[in-house]
């Protein structure tokens, strides 16, 4: 798929992103224990807006936290943005990708099998509930998953259970078409250079709802998480332009 510029009503001037930091990002949100989980809290105490993040399997990176921050105050609506711990501090280690070894993929393949997306995204109503009994003043709820947690998000939406109004997929992991079809809500998809792109054509196809899909051609898997390699400027200014996407999406649908 080719890159494609902001539209549908997506407006042009809803975002002032402060400069990004390449390396040694200082979060500015803090950790709370909710729904049973350690969490990652960040944005201002009087919006009633809240996006739940679900991390690639690296966990709490400063690339993921500085997109946290990005996304609760540089919009024109400021959001609450929840990184809760779903690894409990055992997340997996950044040197098993690319899985190019035997040992990196079994490594890899017993962490899959640890914490499959289905486990995760049958908690996230519970979770929600949670947050809510904390933060009454949160009335609308949108979802962001990176990789692994771009699974996650798929699964959530599609749920009969789902409390998100809006769901967000960067760059995600096992990119399953038949998801789509479920999903009821707005959806964006993120993609990078290395999802499938048949798979992403046809996930786009099969969503009925509101949607923005858009590949970003030259970035890895990973280019807004983890995995991101913030002294690269090209890449610094695509991370910049994805929480930008992320921001008009969660404008005009949350």
């Amino acid at each position: 798929m080719s890159t494609m510029p902001a539209q549908h009503g997506h407006s042009e001037a809803c975002c002032n992103i402060p400069p990004i930091v390449s390396k040694g990002y200082d979060a500015k949100g803090k950790y709370e224990e909710l729904g049973g989980y350690k969490t990652y809290v960040t944005g201002p105490s009087d919006t009633t807006k809240g996006v739940v993040t679900i991390y690639d399997i690296f966990g709490y990176y400063p690339q993921t936290l500085q997109g946290a921050d990005i996304m609760a105050t540089s919009g024109e609506t400021k959001y609450k943005v929840f990184i809760p711990d779903w690894f409990k501090g055992d997340p997996a280690a950044l040197e098993w990708f690319p899985p190019d070894t035997e040992e990196k993929q079994k490594k890899l393949g017993a962490f899959f099998q640890k914490h499959p997306p289905p486990g995760v995204a049958s908690q996230t109503p519970g979770y929600v509930k949670a947050l809510s009994g904390k933060y009454p003043e949160i009335k609308e709820w949108a979802i962001l998953g990176f990789c692994w947690g771009g699974k996650v998000v798929s699964l959530a939406a599609a749920s009969p259970e789902n409390p998100f109004k809006a769901g967000i997929e960067a760059h995600p992991a096992m990119v399953d078409p038949e998801d789509a079809k479920k999903i009821k809500i707005p959806l964006a998809l993120l993609a990078s250079k290395d999802e499938n792109p048949e798979d992403v054509k046809k996930f786009d196809s099969n969503l009925t709802g509101p949607k923005y899909v858009e590949t970003f051609p030259d970035q890895i898997h990973g280019w807004m998480a983890a995995r991101s390699e913030l002294e690269d400027q090209r890449v610094k200014s695509e991370y910049k332009r994805g929480y930008e996407t992320v921001l008009k999406f969660l404008q005009q649908h949350l």
